[in-house]
């Protein structure tokens, strides 16, 4: 009962949206909150690979934390590969289908009288 409390608290914020009678009051939201996040994670994968990559080079005679700095340095790459790779395939999905990138949305209005 307890972790169904704290679960509800959690979302308890997005009821705050629940006053605007539109869906479309939300889209733009998340669409900005999207937009904002994505080059902080882009920023911090690189930052975790140049983390690795000075890991490495600063243990020059200890093979252990070679190794941590090489897994570093590719766990780094296997994020910038796979955000890279989503970011395009969205773009590419959005050139095939014709679907204008960055537009703004018309979301059905639902007016409550």
């Amino acid at each position: 009962m307890k972790k169904i409390l704290v679960a509800s608290a959690y979302f308890l914020p997005l009821l705050a949206f629940a006053q605007d009678e539109t869906v479309g009051g939300l889209i733009p939201l998340i669409r900005n909150l999207i937009n904002t996040l994505t080059p902080i994670v882009v920023a911090l994968a690189l930052l975790y690979f140049f983390w690795g990559l000075a890991r490495f080079i600063l243990a020059s005679g200890n093979e252990v934390e070679k190794d941590k700095g090489k897994d570093m340095m590719l766990y780094g790459i296997i994020a910038l590969f796979v955000m890279v790779s989503v970011w395009g395939i969205v773009g590419l999905l959005g050139d095939t289908l014709g679907i204008e990138q960055g537009g703004s949305i018309d979301a059905p209005r639902v007016n409550i009288n």
